[in-house]
């Protein structure tokens, strides 16, 4: 494929400049992404002035970007959308997932246009710089998403410089100097603090949320970085829903007197979490307590009962993702955000795979044989993404249900 026009030699001479748009457009880009290798993306600075460094990953989703940047498994990655209209429907106090956003940047195709949508409340522009969410436009996320395909996630640094033009040298030097996501525990930096109970349910169409006010079970939510919609559908299907921090121990859990427990997404490496996590969760799994993971807490629940997880070259992350259930061979297009899966040569016996990619192959959720336990990769509170799955919160309640 021949180079773009819009790639020119640096100012430093030494380090390779793609252009963000068409040459001639706008001589002056004081916003840029720089890769560790010394790659320098030259963009529009939106959001919150400064610098941030992570890994940059791409979504796929073509809808919600807030519910994206607000997910806390996205902590310590800067966020690449490669659906090009970004920002066009504004943001507003409903779509987020977590009250503070734990991403490290947002990268977009186009400049944001004023948005359009009865729920918007603020341009995306200044709820970037409200969220601390350092912002870049006018890539071409394509060739960026590309790159990533290609050669795996990169550690980079998003920068916008306000009225200044971005320091390229001492970005490259930040990017280099980043230790990567394996081996990092994020869990305990988005986790919560201490013990709090939740009731509010899924938000409807002319209603906006509910309110759970006539529990039926009793539901332990650990949080390993739990997205707000997860714990809508828990509260939404009659849970009296508790979320504990990352570091609860089993016997603080089971004291509460749980009919289940659940496993939250969160981000991170998961063996590093595990430290901590698996001590606790292998006493509940022994204690017999219904169990559900998602995302993170599928790998921790897989780490607690023997296998291993391994970190991917690019992740899934978007809204299209299909998985078979081996079971039945049912296809299901789910909502993924990840960038560690586990082996399927580690898993132990009794322990069975019943769902796989149809992307690639790797396993997406597990269950224990003779027991109420189970989990899958992939998001079913979809939040944003497709609700096929999200019949896996019925099972989990039935298992529940069978157990008492």
């Amino acid at each position: 494929m021949a180079e773009s026009s819009g790639n020119k030699a640096s100012p430093t001479g030494d380090t390779p400049v793609i252009d963000a748009r068409d040459p001639g457009v706008d001589p002056v880009r004081t916003g840029a992404l720089v890769l560790a290798d010394g790659t320098v993306l030259r963009g529009f600075g939106l959001g919150a002035k400064g610098a941030a460094v992570g890994e940059v990953c791409f979504v796929t989703s073509m809808t919600g970007y807030q519910e994206t940047l607000t997910d806390p498994s996205f902590a310590g990655q800067i966020v690449t959308f490669t659906f090009p209209h970004i920002g066009i429907v504004g943001t507003n106090p409903e779509d987020m997932e977590t009250s503070v956003p734990a991403s490290r940047g947002a990268i977009m195709r186009m400049d944001p246009t004023d948005p359009s949508n009865f729920r918007s409340a603020e341009h995306i522009d200044a709820w970037l710089a409200r969220m601390n969410l350092v912002g870049l436009a006018g890539l071409d996320t394509r060739r960026l998403t590309r790159r990533i395909r290609d050669m795996g996630a990169p550690t980079g640094v998003v920068i916008n410089g306000g009225d200044a033009a971005p320091d390229i040298q001492d970005a490259v030097v930040e990017a280099k100097g980043w230790p990567g996501l394996e081996g990092m525990d994020l869990a305990k930096e988005v986790t919560c603090s201490k013990a709090y109970n939740w009731n509010q349910t899924v938000w409807k169409l002319g209603e906006g949320y509910g309110q759970q006010t006539a529990p039926k079970r009793k539901v332990i939510a650990i949080d390993y970085g739990a997205k707000h919609n997860i714990l809508r559908h828990l509260a939404e299907r009659g849970c009296d829903v508790e979320v504990v921090p990352a570091t609860a121990t089993a016997s603080e859990i089971m004291g509460r007197k749980p009919d289940g427990v659940f496993l939250s997404n969160g981000p991170g490496d998961p063996a590093a979490t595990a430290e901590y996590a698996v001590p606790c969760l292998q006493a509940l799994i022994q204690a017999g307590v219904p169990i559900f993971g998602i995302c993170l807490g599928h790998q921790l629940l897989s780490l607690a009962l023997g296998a291993k997880t391994d970190k991917m070259a690019i992740g899934h992350r978007g809204a299209n993702h299909p998985v078979k259930e081996l079971a039945t061979g049912k296809v299901e297009i789910t909502s993924q955000n990840h960038g560690f899966a586990v082996m399927r040569d580690s898993l132990p016996d009794g322990v069975i795979e019943t769902h796989s990619s149809l992307f690639d192959s790797s396993v997406e959720g597990i269950a224990v044989q003779g027991k109420p336990i189970f989990s899958v990769q992939y998001h079913p509170e979809a939040s944003p993404g497709p609700h096929d799955s999200r019949h896996l919160f019925d099972r989990f309640i039935e298992a529940i249900d069978q157990h008492a």
